[in-house]
């Protein structure tokens, strides 16, 4: 048959194209969603290979920030190398129920034989399904590339694992002329050997929109509403997996548990191919805001993660990343810093200090002003109620004085932290008289 390449939608030498057909399709949140990780797979391919020891250590923070929740319900390894295989032994050894280890391999008998191996109840299974994969990467034919997957998976159930089958470039496929098809007979086999397969849509190239009346194979909700029902997948088989190529990860993803599927796969940081996954962290405060609850998440792991990434593994934040970039919650402009003293619920959107433990920071420049500074103090050393630090207090003159005078010599950077903590403790604390 002829490929099928949207190239109306996907011209290739011009900007993808979104097409609107205004179906309107209902939103139907699952009773119950979570969220999968897949920092050692995806994620771990986009920077330099995770030691053993690092990938145990992530392992042990997923599991805390968990912290018995069930939200953080499975991860996923390789078991192609002899490390690969040994960080997986030490996980499995520590027993824990959340995050469950599961692997992913290619659609091999060969790849299957290394879950078998290793005792593994669950694996992922890559099924390229556009016809940009299976005609010119896989140099095959829709009839051929079924068969295989339907074989592979087929032995998986024989051999009691659980497949999850990795739609891969779902958003350039063909939806009805090849992955409900292939969905279908996967439902089948599902009742035949009574286990639950899996479908992980795979937004492979981040080209999945969230807007409801697009056309697929664009569609998010479309794609999920039909997974269910022209495929007969039940929601708690369905998974979203999504890159951030077009800066849209995070709304994908929450917008495929918002029409149908339980499953959000991330990654610890958002690491990944490209422009990489979907942030895990995202959508921890995604399922709170959606649900309601945390459940008994302990949220302040988040942080511990990110400062063991820069500092055990030398990955640097951009500093204005949401929720676990250095300045996420850093004011620097006056007006904003003076709003902050009055209340800090005024420019702090919850209680970054109690949830993440990341107390709310002014960064102090030439704009700052009295107030910016007394918010620094105030932020810096903790100060509570009657103990913080109001703008008018004289004892901050001679440091806006000492700042101000930086400027007027030409300093173009922030004030560093310990040159303020330096004048804090000789001007409010009177550190240098007690001595």
């Amino acid at each position: 048959m002829t490929k099928k390449l949207y190239k109306e939608i996907f011209p290739y030498s011009e900007i993808p194209k979104i097409a609107f057909n205004n179906v309107q399709i209902p939103m139907d949140l699952p009773k119950e969603i979570w969220i999968t990780d897949t920092t050692f797979r995806d994620g771990q391919q986009s920077m330099s290979s995770f030691t053993v020891e690092q990938i145990v250590r992530l392992y042990e923070y997923l599991h805390e920030l968990d912290n018995g929740s069930g939200v953080i319900r499975q991860s996923e390894f390789f078991l192609y190398s002899d490390k690969d295989r040994k960080a997986v032994e030490e996980c499995m050894k520590k027993g824990f129920e959340f995050p469950e280890i599961t692997s992913w391999i290619r659609a091999t008998k060969n790849d299957l034989q290394l879950v078998k191996n290793m005792g593994i109840k669950e694996t992922g299974l890559l099924m390229s399904c556009s016809d940009y994969h299976i005609f010119d990467k896989l140099g095959s034919n829709r009839e051929d590339v079924m068969r295989s997957y339907l074989d592979i998976a087929e032995d998986a159930l024989s051999n009691g694992i659980k497949p999850r089958c990795h739609l891969e470039d779902i958003t350039r496929a063909d939806f009805f002329g090849f992955v409900i098809p292939l969905v279908t007979e996967l439902m089948k086999l599902s009742q035949k050997y009574g286990i639950q397969v899996k479908v992980r849509a795979c937004d492979t190239l981040g080209l999945g929109v969230p807007y409801n009346g697009v056309e697929l194979p664009r569609s998010v909700p479309a794609i999920i509403n039909g997974l269910r029902t022209h495929g007969g997948v039940p929601s708690e088989a369905i998974e979203w997996h999504g890159h951030n190529d077009f800066y849209s990860v995070v709304t994908n993803t929450t917008t495929s548990w918002l029409y149908g599927g339980s499953g959000a796969n991330c990654a610890l940081l958002g690491i990944g191919e490209r422009t990489g996954n979907c942030p895990l962290e995202a959508m921890v405060f995604e399922y709170g805001q959606i649900t309601g609850t945390t459940k008994n998440m302990n949220l302040k792991v988040i942080t511990d993660i990110a400062e063991y990434f820069q500092k055990e593994m030398n990955y640097e934040i951009p500093q204005r990343t949401p929720f676990v970039g250095s300045e996420f919650n850093v004011t620097r402009a006056g007006i904003h810093a003076d709003g902050i003293l009055k209340n800090e619920e005024i420019y702090n959107a919850f209680d970054t200090e109690k949830i993440l433990n990341r107390p709310s920071i002014v960064a102090v420049n030439e704009y700052s002003g009295m107030a910016g500074i007394a918010a620094w103090v105030n932020g810096y050393f903790k100060l509570k109620d009657d103990a913080k630090i109001d703008k008018r207090d004289p004892r901050i003159v001679p440091i806006k004085k000492w700042v101000d005078e930086q400027y007027e010599s030409g300093r173009t950077t922030v004030i560093r932290n310990e040159e303020l903590k330096e004048l804090a403790d000789q001007y409010l604390f009177n550190i240098e008289e007690s001595k």
